[in-house]
């Protein structure tokens, strides 16, 4: 070795490398922390102190924060950098203004004149505040919305946030749910206690979850009663992991029910915890429900002063603006306080999950339905269905008609059925043209092929899946191609770049769909190439919205032509 690089080694050691941390910044983040574990799962949530205190994250607190951890800087700012929520401000740059508005423009959104309002806001305020589009926030059923810090405003137009701005009404208010003395008074909690003392066998649960047929409702369907049989069966400890996350464009059926009801999930939750014989419960919510979080922080803290059995360790964890993390894997990262990156399996979660234990991964709604399950019976369950399916679902219907909302439906129904029967007709002045089946990613399907059975398994023939039931109608006003590429423009925002399949093809696949004539063999072959290749869901369904205007809308793109 040079003997003058190693004088020069010699002379830097005991030297403090990197930045240097600032004093102020961190005394701030130890006010901040207080009390709390410096534990590396925590990271995000300590972020999110920081992000809330001062509106973004600076440099100076990210040092404060990786040294107060124990951790590499460069460790933070990965974490911090991949999440939308956390605004992070680099030494000798600007922050973002004190108040930001945020106004949804994914699909129902746009179809509601999203992009005029943005306009408007940013004329309004030029500057001052910063106008920020954002994807979906999990109201369609109230669009166009717009989020005043974390308040929403449903039906949004310019007088309605200029008065919430004025105002000052820049939080969330706690929904009016269900409190926990109420739901105890009317039965609540009664089977946790019966599953507790042996009156109810745990046997009997698992029998009547299988004989229900109940499949998780957050997408994949995978059936409910042989998940926990799954995951009982790995070795002890084992950790329950909950995804409330619900960032698929057009749902909103767990923040319907956690409004309303929060008690009924939290119990379908500990009769899980009861039946497979998990030690820990995470409960992973996204961040744009700021008002459910004031109330499940709320109704937990009851749980905890007054358990009706013995409780397993819960904790609330916060996501901060990642669709990619309502992929199991990608959740459990977070959780752990990482990147929220699918993870390639085997091994699956159920056997290598949370802090590498077997966990048991349900969605909120799939628990919500447990203890009705088990009151009612599986007999209750089966006996409703249509068209040869069995079961309800619960709808999230948007778009172009009379009464958007959440609409508890046999399975199986058709969406000309669901428009005439549940959501008073189409808007006037509108025919019915085409819908999603599933969200942004479950493909989209035109008005002749209005009588397929809406369920699991009888979409994908058709290059479609119902997922987590989100269906949004739009009309002859509306052109599919550009709802497509608004879903296509979702991905490519969304996507967490791990695989290059996606995150290179919602980019080529936005600039082809972008073109007013397209390269049909170009897309068809990048759309296969996506589905193969990807790593997770988000981009192997990425190109369902442009395979579906290929197959089924071909008089839109020869209009363009011509």
């Amino acid at each position: 070795m040079d003997i003058a690089v190693t004088r020069k080694r010699n002379k830097m050691r005991g030297q403090q490398r990197g930045r240097s941390v600032d004093a102020v910044a961190l005394q701030q983040v130890l006010e901040l922390l207080g009390d709390k574990p410096r534990r590396r799962d925590l990271l995000i949530e300590h972020l999110h102190l920081i992000q809330d205190k001062y509106g973004h994250i600076s440099a100076e607190h990210m040092t404060a924060l990786a040294s107060e951890m124990k951790l590499a800087p460069t460790e933070v700012y990965e974490v911090a950098s991949f999440y939308h929520h956390f605004d992070l401000v680099k030494e000798g740059h600007h922050a973002p203004p004190e108040l930001t508005v945020r106004v949804c423009d994914s699909v129902t959104c746009q179809l509601n004149n999203a992009h005029e309002l943005i306009k408007a806001l940013d004329g309004k305020y030029e500057g001052k505040i910063r106008i920020q589009p954002v994807p979906c926030v999990g109201r369609c059923e109230q669009a166009p919305v717009a989020v005043v810090g974390t308040n929403p405003i449903p039906f949004a137009n310019i007088d309605k946030v200029s008065q919430a701005v004025a105002n000052d009404q820049r939080h969330a208010d706690a929904p009016d749910c269900i409190k926990y003395e109420d739901y105890v008074k009317t039965g609540g909690y009664q089977l946790a206690k019966n599953i507790a003392d042996g009156s109810l066998d745990k046997e009997t649960v698992l029998t009547t979850l299988e004989d229900s047929g109940l499949r998780g409702l957050g997408g994949a369907g995978f059936p409910a009663g042989r998940k926990w049989r799954i995951v009982g069966d790995q070795p002890a400890p084992r950790i329950m992991a909950v995804n409330i996350d619900e960032g698929e464009p057009g749902t909103f059926k767990d923040r319907y029910y956690l409004e309303r009801d929060p008690h009924r999930f939290f119990e379908g939750m500990l009769i899980a915890a009861q039946v497979v014989g998990t030690d820990a419960i995470y409960i992973y919510l996204r961040d744009e429900y700021a008002g459910i979080r004031k109330s499940m922080a709320e109704e937990l803290d009851k749980l905890h002063a007054n358990p009706p059995v013995e409780l397993p360790h819960i904790e609330l964890r916060r996501g901060a603006g990642a669709y990619v993390c309502g992929e199991e894997s990608a959740m459990i990262e977070s959780i752990e306080g990482k990147r929220g990156m699918p993870r390639l399996r085997p091994p699956f979660v159920a056997q290598v999950g949370v802090f590498g234990r077997p966990t048991l991964e349900h969605n909120m709604e799939t628990l919500y339905w447990v203890r009705d399950l088990i009151e009612k019976g599986a007999d209750w369950f089966t006996s409703h269905g249509r068209n040869g399916r069995k079961g309800l679902r619960s709808f999230s219907v948007s778009g172009r008609v009379n009464k958007p909302g959440i609409h508890l439906a046999p399975a199986g129904i058709t969406v000309k059925e669901l428009i005439a029967e549940y959501c008073d007709g189409m808007l006037d002045g509108h025919n019915f043209y085409g819908y999603f089946p599933g969200g942004a990613s479950g493909g989209i399907l035109p008005a002749s092929m209005g009588d397929i059975p809406l369920d699991f398994d009888t979409l994908n023939e058709y290059g479609c899946f119902i997922g987590s039931a989100a269906i949004m109608i739009f009309s002859d006003q509306d052109k599919a191609r550009d709802l497509a590429l608004n879903a296509m423009k979702f991905f490519e925002h969304e996507s967490c770049g791990k695989c290059t399949p996606c995150r290179v093809g919602t980019s080529k696949a936005v600039k082809l769909m972008s073109k007013q004539d397209w390269d049909q063999p170009l897309m068809k072959e990048l759309s296969q190439t996506m589905c193969d290749a990807s790593i997770c869901g988000l981009g192997q369904a990425a190109s369902n919205p442009m395979q579906c205007v290929l197959n089924y809308f071909p008089e839109e793109l020869a209009q363009e032509t011509e």
